[in-house]
Parts: C-alpha cells; structure tokens; sequence
C-alpha cells in the first residue's frame, strides 16, 4: 500500500512540473520519483524536541544536524534542509539517489532514541509511445508498441476500452509489447506503456486484413475450412448453387413458408365461403320470385274460370228476361255488371 501511494504521488509530480513529496516518518516507506526532478523528504514534524539527527544512505552520512545547527550535509550543491518542518529537499535527481536510506535520531547525551529506514527510487519517464501493424500471412495482424525513454517499462492492451481476451489473441502474453490479433479483431486498439513514476499511451484504429473464414466443397468436390483473403477466394462455389447451402437455406426459412402457406389457406377458405354464401342467397331469392310468379297464375287461372262461368249463366238468365211474356223494366242486377265487368276484364 505504501508503495502505491508514492507512485501516485510521483504521478501528480510529473504531471504538474512539481517537486515530489514523500512521507518519511513512516518506518519502511517507499518512494518514486522521475529523474532531474525535486523530491522533498518529510523527516519529522518539527526539530524542537531532537537534540541530534541524521541521515544516512547506504551506511553512508549525508546530513547531519545538532542543537538546530547543520554540521554536514555532503549534497548541500543540489540539497536544502528546512528545520522550522523537519523537511529535507534533493533537487536534480539522479540514479545514484537510488537507495535505502536510514534517519536516526539522539538525546542529548549522544545515545539513540530512534530509527526509520526510507527507500527512493528514481527512473526515467515514458516520454512518447509508438504503433506498428502488420498483417501476417493467414490473416492475422502482428502489433508492436515501443517507447521512447522509461526505465523498466510495463506494457499493456486493450480493444474498445476493455482487456483483450483469449478468443482475439493468439498464444502470448499481453503483457508483452507486441501481440498477434486474430483474422476477426477490429476496433481501437491502446497500448500501455508506464513505469513507477510515468504512464503514456497511444491508440490506433485496427481492421481486418480482408480475409474471410469459408467452410464449403470446393470446385472439385473438396470440403475447404479455413482463412483466405476474400480477393482471391476461388476455392469454393457459389451458395445459389451449392446444393448444402441451398438445403440449409430452406430449412432456415421454415417458419417463414409454413407461416405465409397458413394464411394463404385461411385466405381461400374466407373467400370461398363468402362466395358460397352469396350464391345460395341468389338461389334462394330466384326461388320466392319463382313461386310468386307462380301463385299469381294460379290466381289468373282461377278468376278466368270463374268469369266464364258467370258468363254462362248471365247468358242463360238473359235469354229468360228476352222470351218472358210480359216485358218490364229492369234495373241491372248485380249479375249483369259481373257480367259487364267479366267481359271488360277478358
């Protein structure tokens, strides 16, 4: 946990062009920083109560102080001590700063009172990072990522903002600065690249390098499974007239022919009943206007029959009225309109 709070405080440091800060009254802490920067090392909160201390670094004095007085201080050309904060600032830092160092403190009668160690180490930043892509043979695309500047650099990857998987790489270590995608992988590929006290990074557009996976019986009957570059894909033969191909297709499309194939039938059932319908209406309605017709003859036929028989009779009783002996007049019965009004009808 130390060692990551010093990182992210050297990280703030370059950053921003600032000195780095670096708590050393914590016993074992550890502590980054770039080259050519400035590191203030916090020794104490306050130098009133220590009569004598040092500082040592690999057994080695390089400050010394007693009663507020600083009696050595061999990096005093690059270096300032601040007693009023128990602070101890190194500017220009180089790899030879790089160490353990040990604070030690004394009573006023010289014997020890106190020690904590310190480890600082200083690297040179990342400055810039570099992509280079290239397509291999079978498709796949090699990526190499070099930096600029960076002590111990650490290299990492990602795709689209996630961690590459397995299913895009082909056997290595992402941690690595080049990788080998496979045929498939596209998207915005980031490199990595950071070390204790920087991190930088570069990103890159990848797409595929136009092969395509084909799995299908070749011109000569041969089942072909594999990468080829689409351009030149000549190995197998057209899906219109691959009969597999053609199978498939309308096994797929099942759903789709069963579904239009049930609508079509209901369609013509609908259709066909109305029509059914609509004709048994019509001979039904031809029917009653048959029947009609009918009863109306029937009912001419029999009125014409019952006007020649009152025909006949009104003869009859007129050939009476003629040869009777006394002839008289006669108001028309109801007999000789029937028979006006028969003879008017015929």
């Amino acid at each position: 946990m130390k060692a990551v709070v010093g990182f992210m405080v050297i990280l703030l440091g370059v950053s921003h062009g600032v000195g780095t800060y670096c708590d050393g009254r914590q016993d074992g802490a550890q502590c980054y920083g770039a080259l050519g920067g400035t590191v203030d090392i916090q020794l104490m909160d306050s130098t009133s109560e220590i009569p004598r201390y040092q500082l040592l670094k690999n057994s080695l004095k390089i400050l010394y102080v007693r009663e507020k007085m600083i009696l050595s201080n061999t990096i005093k050309h690059r270096s300032v001590f601040f007693p009023s904060n128990g602070t101890f600032r190194i500017n220009n830092l180089s790899r030879t700063d790089s160490g353990n160092y040990t604070f030690q403190t004394f009573d006023s009668n010289g014997r020890s009172s106190g020690e904590r160690t310190l480890g600082l180490f200083f690297q040179a930043p990342v400055s810039s990072v570099l992509l280079v892509s290239e397509c291999l043979s079978q498709g796949e695309m090699r990526v190499s990522c070099s930096s600029e500047g960076g002590d111990s650099p650490q290299y990492s990857w990602t795709l689209d903002g996630r961690t590459l998987t397995d299913a895009e790489l082909l056997p290595g270590n992402i941690k690595t600065n080049i990788i080998t995608l496979k045929q498939h992988v596209s998207g915005h590929l980031v490199c990595s690249v950071e070390n204790l006290v920087s991190k930088v990074s570069k990103e890159q557009r990848i797409s595929t390098c136009g092969f395509i996976f084909i799995n299908c019986t070749s011109v000569n009957g041969t089942q072909v499974s594999g990468w080829v570059y689409e351009a030149n894909n000549t190995l197998c033969i057209e899906s219109t007239s691959e009969p597999t191909t053609t199978t498939q297709t309308a096994v797929g499309n099942l759903p789709l022919i069963s579904g239009v194939l049930s609508t079509l039938i209901i369609f013509l059932v609908v259709v066909g009943t109305a029509i059914c319908a609509q004709r048994k209406k019509q001979n039904s309605k031809a029917k009653e206007e048959e029947n009609d017709q009918e009863e109306i003859f029937a009912d001419l036929r029999v009125v014409k029959r019952q006007a020649k028989q009152l025909e006949k009779r009104a003869e009859l009783e007129f050939g009476q009225v003629k040869y009777s002996k006394r002839p008289r007049q006669t108001e028309p019965t109801g007999d000789d309109c029937l028979y006006v009004n028969v003879h008017k009808f015929r």
